[in-house]
């Protein structure tokens, strides 16, 4: 097209290209707490009632969004987000290494009231799940980031928004009383770097997230067999479109950045400057030694290189080396409030999610997200009660079974 689209020609247009998917209405989303009629599924919320028609019920748990979701999004959307790169093997350990990771319960502890504020750079939170940065939210709902960043503010979640977005940075933090952080994918040219940044920054960003770990990507199988998708979908950060296809070109990747950079972003941003996609200790240290304000221990959600460890592998030698004197951030593979407790009990001072809650926003728009985030909060107050755990600061590796 030589124009941009609206966002609804956008999502109809998506709609068109993936024959038979259920996408998301373009009028009001359905409000919980209505009664959502569960998709036939031999796993979750298919029991058959008497005449034969699957029994309805309302999403409880991080899982239950996915299975709905699955109903709702496109084809091409759904290939995208939770697709990994080459054999998916890393997506896969991300959740498998949490599952394998033990709690210890303890018991006749004062668990009436549990405290899961947290204070994190400068910011009083009132729980540490953070939205991760992802890309092309108009794929599962005609408002975008837009409409996430309203989940977020009900939420009082802090949300990371990404460069790909489809929604400008103005956009987002207009939609959010909460803190934004702004996760940039380093351009080729510095300039537009600048402009970037400056562009976050003027529209209130209170964080830099600096992605470190994807100079290049170019093995993402399953996107790559969907062939052209998403091209008419907008930019807003970076003035164009999509692309003839979304994942391989949305944002180009500066090969050439080192971190003799750091120091530069640092001195542009004028906001703390975090470095997103840390898995080595080594790493860690020289993120410390040049001025990082913190680490997120990311693997890209398993989309750069397959068959790096899952981030919780990766989390305990990190924080062994950073040694408390930065701020760690983890994301990667949480579903339940029990994986929150073992990250923070391995020393990270919050996490990050990003399928869970675009799970949410293809459900049931901002509500969605907010209720994505609710749950995961209440999964991890359940967990910390019956880990005798009254507050974040309580948290330790004792709370793990002995590996």
């Amino acid at each position: 097209m030589s124009s941009l689209p609206t966002r609804r020609q956008a999502i109809v247009s998506l709609a068109a290209a993936a024959a038979g998917a259920i996408v998301p209405t373009l009028g009001a989303q359905p409000q919980l707490p209505q009664r959502v009629a569960a998709p036939p599924s031999p796993t979750a919320g298919g029991k058959a009632g008497a005449a034969g028609r699957a029994v309805a019920f309302e999403p409880v748990s991080v899982p239950d969004y996915e299975l709905l979701a699955r109903e709702r999004m496109t084809h091409p959307a759904w290939e995208y987000i939770t697709s990994g790169c080459a054999d998916d093997v890393t997506v896969r350990w991300n959740r498998e290494a949490l599952t394998r990771i033990r709690l210890e319960s303890r018991v006749l502890v004062d668990v009436s009231k549990i405290d899961t504020h947290v204070k994190l750079l400068g910011h009083e939170l009132p729980h540490p799940i953070l939205l991760a940065p992802t890309a092309a939210h108009m794929l599962v709902h005609p408002e975008g980031e837009r409409e996430t960043a309203r989940g977020a503010d009900a939420a009082s979640a802090i949300m990371v928004a990404s460069t790909s977005a489809n929604c400008s940075i103005a956009e987002v933090t207009s939609a959010t009383k909460q803190p934004v952080w702004f996760q940039l994918y380093v351009q080729p040219d510095r300039g537009e770097n600048r402009d970037i940044v400056d562009r976050a920054i003027a529209a209130g960003c209170k964080a830099l997230c600096v992605t470190v770990d994807m100079p290049t990507s170019d093995n993402r199988d399953r996107v790559k067999h969907l062939g052209p998708f998403a091209a008419n979908l907008p930019l807003g950060n970076l003035n164009r479109l999509g692309g003839p296809t979304f994942g391989a070109s949305a944002s180009a990747r500066n090969r050439e950045i080192t971190w003799k950079d750091l120091e530069w972003f640092q001195s542009i941003a004028k906001v703390p400057v975090l470095l997103k996609g840390i898995l080595h200790p080594a790493d860690a240290e020289e993120a410390v030694k040049n001025g990082a304000a913190g680490i997120i221990v990311s693997n890209h959600g398993g989309r750069v290189l397959d068959t790096v460890p899952a981030t919780i592998d990766a989390l305990p030698r990190v924080i062994d080396r950073v040694a408390g004197r930065i701020p760690v951030l983890m994301d990667g593979g949480i579903r339940r409030g029990t994986d929150v407790l073992k990250a923070l009990a391995f020393g990270a001072n919050a996490v990050l999610i990003g399928r869970p809650y675009l799970y949410g926003l293809a459900v049931n728009g901002a509500e969605g997200v907010r209720h994505v985030v609710e749950i995961l909060r209440t999964e991890l107050e359940a967990a910390m009660a019956l880990a005798g755990r009254t507050s974040i600061a309580a948290i330790d590796r004792s709370v793990l079974w002995p590996q």
